[in-house]
């Protein structure tokens, strides 16, 4: 089986977040016939593995099964070293179950008033994995590094964008324009990798 993701083919994108669904769709930069969990009304399993690779594996794996397709997903998140690394994997429960990212970054700053610290210390990861229907996987970590700030500032990109400012930079990812955002950010890190990996 030669591992290669052919331009025009039709790609599964293993996410029920319209955010990332559309920062992925850019960074395929439109190569592909890209259809997303949503659409297809698939449910997404519970993320029961410990790391960002483990999960985003999962989830690949579970929506290629479950679709015929080859399936691309993400597993990404904050990690904040003053919380040990909270919240990590947990990002997105810790906006709720109605995914409130505002609820989230106040709890991030609640946090880390309670513990006392100054350390502004950040990064976030974004773990993709491909998976072939009742075949082979691949899967690849990015990073990027930075400090949070609060209040939150800018209203672009999604999730904790709005109180993480990337290093050697002053916006936060939130007041970035999208597509230099989307060329310096933890999944384009990623997803060059992956473009080494499976992409001509």
């Amino acid at each position: 089986m030669i591992l290669k993701l052919i331009s025009g083919m039709r790609l599964l994108v293993a996410t029920h977040n319209s955010g990332k669904a559309v920062e992925i769709a850019a960074l395929l930069d439109g190569n592909y016939d890209v259809v997303t969990m949503a659409e297809l009304n698939l449910p997404e399993p519970d993320e029961t593995e410990s790391t960002f690779c483990g999960n985003a594996l999962l989830k690949a794996r579970h929506a290629a099964e479950a679709s015929g397709l080859v399936a691309l997903a993400d597993d990404s998140g904050l990690s904040v070293r003053a919380l040990d690394g909270a919240p990590g994997i947990f990002s997105a429960r810790w906006a709720g179950p109605d995914k409130d990212f505002s609820h989230a970054m106040a709890k991030v700053e609640q946090r880390l008033e309670e513990i006392g610290l100054d350390d502004r210390a950040a990064w976030f990861t974004s773990a993709l994995a491909v998976a072939w229907p009742k075949g082979p996987a691949v899967v690849v970590e990015g990073r990027v590094d930075g400090t949070l700030t609060f209040p939150p500032r800018g209203n672009r990109g999604f999730g904790y964008d709005p109180v993480f400012i990337p290093e050697g930079h002053d916006q936060t990812f939130g007041e970035m324009e999208p597509a230099y955002k989307d060329s310096i950010s933890h999944r384009a890190r990623a997803f060059a990798l992956l473009k080494d990996a499976l992409i001509d």
